[in-house]
């Protein structure tokens, strides 16, 4: 029957029509992509043909995903999502098929689906509109359906993240097509109240609620939600409450501002702060720094005016003497200094918390507490003088004898020093493991792939392995499976089959391997063997390319002698899959895996084979030709490997005898024309020469002027261990090759991923000059994550004594002084990495890093700014773990007179170091 005679016998006898004529008709439609005639052919459809329908639509939905992006698709799929939508019945079913993740890129319009579902009962209409709002923004449900939805039940708006943003992008669309006013859009929305509330809740939204238009900026959301506020639309006692919970949440730092605009907005009288007086408490001690100073402001003009009592106001100075923000401390002890003037009675029950400040690790706001207590000790009564006293023994040890004094107590209970003697503590020393086992069935495989492509191809380099390895086993033992398996999770990457309009696979893959996509591509053979066969032996030859490049050069042509292999001869397994967590392969296992080779006579990949070389674990270097020196283990294998009686057996016998090539001379040089510290390699041992040529570039010599090269299309480091894992054992010739781009973090504040510094710092192999440049730099990067992972591969190099301190300190003060590294950078992570308990490591850092800062200040008094808080660390230091020494220059700055912090610090640090006075 042909689709117009169906269309024929629609339009005059329904009743002569059966179910299979009907889901003809209607496959007809959607195969043309004529999404009006699918509406009106489903509405004229009987429960029964409609349910009938339904298996002819699932199947061409999934003929459609094997051609996802062809022009066929997208014309076809609006109408197959119209259809299904109208043939399902049930509201859960519905809702499941409009957010399929095939239909997303090529949806219905919203005004034909509403049409179709016009006749259903508004139960289920509000069903389906509540299943549609409960999904994620991410699926793209669009608001206009479900509002539509909505509308037609007349049922409760749904407050979810997807409904209330869509509403809220909805009311900008309509303003800026020059529709009303957002004022008086909002003012005739029914639901106003309820969608202003559930905007309160929303995670991100700052952002958007901080746009303003118009040419005075009165046309946007705070100021027209102030607008309602004080029209009475929207409660004003519910409004403060939403700003002031929201801001007790806390949240990023956009969203923190946005709120605390709208509360300043709204403009809340005295009586409403006092009655929210708990809520500023709170956001003193807990809020971010700007909340925060507002919550103080707010609670000191009512203390100022007596409306707190003495305990409120001592809660509400533990929280702000407890934080780190040097301002926020301040401006408490200067607020309790005016009330202890206005109010002299309130003093024994607020001095105590002013002993709170005694801590902080700033001395001088400890100096700061210090003076008030001196000032109003004699004031108070003997047990708040024995409570205070108590606490001043956080104090430094300079500070405790003046409390001692102001106090009354025995200056030996505040300078006696504990009878244990100091403790470091560093993290374990980290041991190389077993990675986890292999993958043990195509089903893991597949969620390991998944979560592999989910991350941008993202991931620790002995997972990937884990997954490149797996991927060529099962395509050895059961290609079938494997890729049936696979198929769901590829299905929508750009060159799965029939996406070769929008991808060019045979193009994109033969000058880039996209990761582990590039076997998962040749899995499915959408690329041809000849294109990955002429990458891999391009690649084999090595690459010009940029410095950072040569690292990533080995693991492209693996990737793609593995791809060119899955589809060519399938070997059985990757002969240099680590077995250990550093990156090396057991000597005695990569016997076994030639072994395997050769009885199933494979040939190994070129590539894979040379990294297998350099990933081998064996001996310090022997006698060459003998065994002699050799551990038992590696004797063993080459005595195995050469039993093989195969060129790579022989091969893998002759490395292993050969031992470790001595380590290439690598200094750190100053680049003439940025005078950036950088480092120089000088000609590595010719065990690249012996490798294919795309290992050769790593033997070169690497000059200074080579890291800035103009080729280089690097602009941030992405790193998660692969070039570690090129190269185990030898992280220097790494951190040599990287550290340029490392530089740029501190240099230009580049956001950079320096997260690669603690397997760094883990990984195998000699620590020198290319390993602390880089931990230098890292603890002068822009943001504090990036410091912190500076902080860990410091800690890790001390815990396995592989810390040269007067290296990385000497390199930190060349560093600061060319204003590469900023000091507060480098304060923030050396009182990170004490924090931690690390005082005698750092303090030693410190101690080499300060004469060079400290020689101008002694000589002309200019310092680098946050030199003062340096010397504050190693002063903590000193006094923490008892440690004695001098420190150029430090004894002639602290001689100086004056009372610059500069100059406190110097005499703090000096005292601790028990140096002898200059005079």
């Amino acid at each position: 029957m042909t689709t117009q005679t169906a269309r024929t016998t629609t339009s005059h006898d329904p009743a002569a029509r059966t179910p299979q004529q009907a889901t003809d008709e209607v496959l007809a439609a959607v195969r043309d992509g004529n999404v009006s005639a699918v509406v009106t052919l489903a509405r004229a459809m009987t429960t029964g043909e409609r349910r009938a329908a339904l298996s002819g639509l699932k199947a061409l939905r999934k003929e459609l995903r094997t051609d996802s992006w062809s022009r066929r698709s997208r014309r076809t799929y609006p109408a197959l999502h119209a259809a299904g939508a109208a043939c399902h019945t049930g509201a859960v079913a519905t809702a499941t098929w409009l957010t399929g993740a095939d239909m997303r890129w090529s949806p219905a319009p919203p005004k034909l689906l509403l049409e179709v579902f016009a006749d259903r009962g508004p139960e289920w209409q509000g069903e389906v509109a509540r299943r549609l709002a409960e999904r994620p923004p991410s699926a793209g449900v669009a608001y206009e359906l479900m509002s539509g939805l909505v509308r037609l039940a007349d049922c409760a708006v749904p407050t979810t993240e997807s409904y209330v943003r869509g509403w809220m992008d909805d009311v900008r669309r309509h303003w800026l097509a020059a529709g009303p006013r957002l004022l008086d859009r909002l003012r005739s929305d029914p639901h106003l109240v309820t969608m202003v509330t559930a905007l309160f809740e929303l995670d991100d939204i700052g952002t958007q609620l901080e746009w303003s238009y118009g040419r005075d900026g009165t046309e946007g959301w705070i100021p027209t939600l102030t607008r309602l506020t004080a029209e009475g639309a929207l409660e004003r006692t519910a409004m403060l409450d939403a700003c002031v919970a929201r801001l007790l949440r806390g949240g990023r730092t956009a969203d923190q501002r946005a709120f605390l605009t709208l509360l300043g907005k709204l403009a809340p009288t005295r009586d409403e702060e006092r009655q929210r007086t708990a809520d500023w408490t709170a956001l003193v001690a807990d809020a971010g720094p700007t909340v925060a100073a507002h919550a103080q402001a707010v609670l000191g003009s009512m203390a100022l005016d007596g409306e707190l009592t003495a305990r409120q106001l001592a809660e509400v100075s533990r929280g702000a003497l407890f934080r780190p923000e040097k301002k926020l401390v301040r401006s408490q002890l200067i607020l309790l200094q005016k009330v202890f003037n206005a109010s002299p009675e309130l003093l024994p029950e607020l001095l105590p918390a002013v002993a709170d400040a005694f801590g902080h690790q700033d001395t001088d706001l400890q100096e700061r507490a210090l003076k008030l207590v001196e000032k109003y000790a004699a004031k108070v009564p003997d047990p708040v003088r024995e409570e205070v006293l108590a606490a001043a023994e956080q104090l430094s040890a300079p500070l405790r004898p003046r409390a001692a004094r102001a106090l009354g107590g025995a200056p030996r209970a505040l300078e006696a020093t504990d009878t244990e003697p100091y403790e470091e503590f560093l993290p374990p020393v980290p041991e190389p493991a077993r990675p986890v086992p292999p993958i043990g069935s195509v089903a893991e495989l597949a969620e390991e792939v998944g979560a592999l492509l989910t991350s941008s191809g993202r991931s620790d380099a002995v997972s990937f392995e884990r997954v490149l390895d797996a991927l060529v086993r099962y395509a050895h033992t059961d290609r079938e499976a494997l890729v049936e398996a696979v198929r769901p999770v590829v299905v929508r990457r750009w060159w799965y089959p029939g996406a070769s309009e929008h991808g060019r696979p045979n193009i994109n893959f033969g000058v880039d391997t996209y990761g582990i996509e590039v076997v998962l591509a040749s899995l499915f053979e959408v690329v041809r063997t000849s294109t990955l066969h002429t990458a891999a032996r391009r690649s084999a030859q090595g690459l010009d390319s940029c410095v950072h490049a040569v690292l990533e050069q080995p693991r492209q042509a693996r990737l793609w002698e593995a791809a060119y292999r899955v589809s060519a001869d399938r070997p059985p397994f990757l002969l240099a899959t680590p077995t250990w967590t550093s990156g090396q392969v057991d000597p005695a296992e990569l016997v076994a895996r030639l072994d395997a080779y050769r009885r199933l006579g494979v040939s190994p990949g070129e590539v894979d084979f040379a990294q297998a070389l350099l990933r081998v674990r064996r001996d310090e270097r022997a006698d060459m030709g003998t065994t002699t020196g050799l551990s038992p283990e590696v004797a063993a294998a080459v005595t195995a490997a050469t039993g093989l009686g195969t060129p790579e057996g022989d091969r893998l016998a002759r490395w292993l005898t050969d031992g470790e090539p001595p380590a290439p001379s690598i200094q750190v040089v100053t680049d003439q024309e940025s005078q950036a510290l950088l480092v120089e390699v000088g000609q590595v041992h010719t065990l690249f020469e012996e490798l294919p040529a795309v290992f050769h570039a790593m033997g070169v010599p690497l000059q200074a002027d080579t890291h800035a090269s103009r080729s280089c299309y690097h602009w941030t480091v992405e790193h998660e261990g692969h070039e570690l894992l090129t190269v185990p054992g030898r992280r220097e010739l790494v951190a040599a090759r990287l550290v340029g781009l490392l530089s740029q973090t501190a240099r230009y504040n580049a956001s950079g991923d320096v997260a690669y510094l603690p397997s760094l710092a883990e990984a195998p192999g000699p620590a020198g000059p290319a390993v602390h440049l880089s931990v230098a730099y890292g603890i002068g990067a822009r943001n504090s994550e990036e410091r912190v992972a500076a902080v860990d591969a410091l800690l890790v190099l001390a815990a396995r004594g592989q810390l040269d301190v007067p290296l990385l300190g000497g390199l930190l003060s060349t560093l600061m002084l060319r204003g590469t590294v900023k000091p507060s950078r480098a304060v923030d992570s050396v009182r990170t990495a004490a924090a931690t308990g690390a005082y005698r490591t750092v303090g030693a850092v410190l101690r080499e890093a300060l004469p060079a800062l400290l020689a101008g200040p002694a000589h002309d008094g200019k310092a680098l700014r946050g030199v003062a808080d340096l010397l504050a660390v190693a002063a903590e230091c000193a006094e923490r773990t008892g440690e004695r020494g001098t420190v150029a220059h430090l004894a002639e700055l602290a001689a100086r007179s004056g009372s610059a912090r500069l100059l406190t610090q110097a005499r703090r640090l000096h005292a601790a170091l028990g140096e002898e006075s200059t005079g």
